[in-house]
């Protein structure tokens, strides 16, 4: 099997990244704002605790 084959998808981000070496670091300040977070799992427990349970039929009015 030919391990070799790039697509044009990763071959343009591969020109991009070398093209604009901060961008790296923007992508990852972005990704922090979102996704790398650390939990608080007693605020998690409350969360979780205090959620509706979801009614059966909940497309039907009544």
């Amino acid at each position: 099997m030919d391990y070799s084959y790039e697509s044009e998808h990763t071959k343009f981000i591969r020109e991009l990244i070398k093209k604009d070496p901060k961008l790296e670091e923007k992508r990852l300040a972005a990704r922090n704002i979102w996704w790398d977070k650390k939990l608080d799992k007693e605020e998690q427990k409350h969360f979780n605790e205090a959620e509706d349970p979801m009614k059966p039929y909940v497309y039907f009015g009544g």
